[in-house]
């Protein structure tokens, strides 16, 4: 029998039933089992009598990387990302400690004042629809820009202004410009972040925008105590300017969209850096007709992004899907308990403690202080807890490429440690409304409030990590339902809050809040339970609109290369007669004339 011959006559030395060959393996798996059985032959033929053809099956990765972005990268943009985030939440509360003397400079009461910080947070809710659903289709570069500079200009008109009507236009237009950037940071870190790694991202991330509602009015106590409450304005312009300038210089686009995963040049300049811009203008143009001119032209018409007015009726379509309909109204709920203990901390604490502005701002450093080291500390509690579930479920992660989470329970991942960390959270804000109630030495409620920043802020920002990862495919639009339905909730809840503190005292009213909040937690059950069967049904209807889009956009590509062949046929028949006629007009046969050329060629 030659070498390359099969066994078949001939017993086979390897004791024990093994696996036939595949003839057609594949190339993605590698069994070390059968390595190991094929290289031990000669040697060893007493072991492995029973081996498990599935045994040792490891799946190589293959496919492009997630991001093309090396880690100094990537944390300088969730740096740059961070403090962006900043901007919007220090706006809304930095003139708290200030409300009182807001009043008084422009002759209005003091519910009226409380009213710039209602409308502030409505348009806060319907802006991030417009910014969310632009940055998905144009680029996180030219959103995060325009934002920011409407921002500054209103910022300059509330500087100057002294009258009542004027701040509360401009409050509105202020929130219009720094709103968009809370959807754009969880969508940026999404674009840069692997699933698997995402969670200490959005920990930074998170930090900046929580970090804000709690360390603002302190900012806004300091300088309102010193240099008046105008000069706010003049602050968040000065800081938002300084913001700019780095971002617009050194910051590259993200957007998966438009750059994929950062190995596509953006085509379009204000994708571009201000660096990439002013290098690809001094670089010499290709040659007309060549072969490198024909390239960037396809390159060009294959990544420059189409612009559109933005479709705000898109983020209705997240809410209205069951998983994240319920994941954001029991986000908005805990959402509730943050913020109102925010708006009525500081006229608290001026009633009860006979505080000023300063003394008043500083009743929010403990605060900050929780909501800080929550958000660095629960990102990587997260990123433990996916590690932990990809381990028991036997899912290897890739760290470079990403995760297949269609398999895999996110849901679980990203809630198990919401459960006993927000229960920690509404036994610290009970505390706390009941130590204020009673007039406990103002330590007592300091460090109560610690906890509560701790737990209930950090509970917030675990339920929007889980919104990105739900929602892949527009993570900006995602997290602008998240803001549209917390924000008018909010904006609801703080313009009758006053009336539930005079009715209920402060004891019974943040009792209210936290007891709604335990009322409404089986919703954590109903997501880990039912989440991954809505996950795969709303992947199933995406891949379906997207081939009905591509079928759509086939059909018409083939209509209008009918209707350009049949021109050009059509334009060739009129020359031809048109030939003919001057033929005849000039006393030559057609018939003749075709002959006589025939003949001479």
């Amino acid at each position: 029998m030659t070498r390359n011959e099969p066994p078949d006559s001939q017993e086979d030395p390897r004791p024990g039933p093994y696996p036939n060959p595949n003839p057609d393996p594949d190339p993605d798996l590698v069994s070390s089992s059968d390595t190991n059985t094929n290289t031990n032959t000669n040697t060893n033929t007493n072991t492995n009598t029973n081996p498990d053809p599935e045994a040792g099956l490891t799946r190589i990765p293959s496919g492009p990387a997630y991001t093309v972005f090396p880690p100094s990268t990537r944390k300088w943009i969730a740096t740059m990302i961070t403090f962006a985030g900043f901007i919007s939440p220090m706006t809304a509360n930095i003139y708290f400690p200030v409300l009182d003397a807001v009043a008084s400079d422009l002759s209005v009461s003091l519910s009226k004042a409380n009213l710039t910080l209602t409308t502030y947070m409505i348009m806060q809710a319907f802006s991030p629809t417009l910014y969310g659903d632009f940055g998905d289709a144009a680029g996180r570069r030219p959103a995060f820009i325009i934002s920011f500079l409407v921002y500054i200009c209103a910022n300059l008109g509330l500087a100057l202004q002294k009258n009542y009507a004027a701040l509360l236009v401009l409050r509105m237009l202020q929130s219009f410009g720094s709103s968009g950037s809370l959807a754009l940071c969880y969508a940026v870190v999404a674009d840069v972040a692997v699933s698997a790694d995402r969670g200490k991202y959005m920990g930074f991330v998170s930090a900046g925008i929580n970090i804000g509602p709690s360390l603002s009015p302190v900012i806004g106590g300091v300088i309102g105590q010193y240099l008046g409450w105008h000069a706010i304005f003049w602050f968040c312009l000065i800081y938002t300017g300084v913001w700019l300038v780095p971002y617009i210089l050194f910051v590259p686009e993200t957007c998966r969209n438009v750059v994929g995963n950062g190995s596509l040049k953006p085509q379009a300049w204000w994708n571009m850096t201000l660096v990439d811009y002013v290098r690809g203008r001094r670089r010499h143009p290709p040659l007309p007709g060549s072969e490198e001119e024909e390239e960037a032209k396809q390159r060009e018409r294959r990544t420059r992004p189409k612009l559109r007015f933005p479709n705000p009726f898109n983020t209705l379509r997240v809410v209205f899907n069951p998983d994240l309909g319920l994941l954001i109204s029991y986000g908005t709920i805990v959402y509730l308990v943050f913020i109102l203990i925010c708006a009525t901390l500081g006229t608290q604490f001026a009633d009860r403690y006979g505080y000023n502005q300063l003394e008043t701002g500083l009743c929010y450093l403990p605060y900050g202080i929780g909501c800080t080291v929550a958000a660095v500390v629960q990102g990587r509690i997260l990123d433990w807890n996916y590690r932990r579930l990809a381990k028991k479920t036997g899912m290897t992660i890739d760290y470079k490429r990403g995760d297949d989470l269609s398999k895999f329970p996110i849901e679980k991942a990203r809630l198990q440690p919401v459960i006993p960390i927000l229960g920690i959270g509404v036994i610290a804000t009970i505390g706390y409304a009941w130590a204020l109630e009673t007039k406990t030495h103002v330590a007592g409620p300091l460090v109560l409030l610690f906890v509560v920043g701790l737990c209930v802020t950090g509970s917030f920002s675990l339920v929007n990590t889980l919104v990105v990862d739900l929602y892949p495919e527009a993570p900006a639009t995602a997290v602008a339902a998240t803001n549209l339905v917390r924000c008018l909730c909010g904006a609801g809840a703080t313009a009758f809050i006053d009336v539930m503190l005079q009715r209920m005292g402060v004891g019974w009213t943040f009792t209210f809040w936290p007891l709604v909040v335990v009322v409404f937690s089986p919703i954590i059950y109903l997501l880990m339970t039912r989440g991954p069967g809505w996950r795969a049904q709303r992947k199933a209807r995406f891949q379906r609109e997207r081939e009905r889009r591509e079928e759509k956009e086939r059909l018409a590509n083939e209509e209008s290369l009918e209707n350009s062949e049949s021109s050009s046929a059509a334009s060739v028949e009129k020359a031809e007669k048109g030939e003919g006629k001057k033929r005849v007009e000039d006393g030559i046969p057609v018939g003749e004339g075709k002959k006589g050329e025939s003949s001479s060629s």
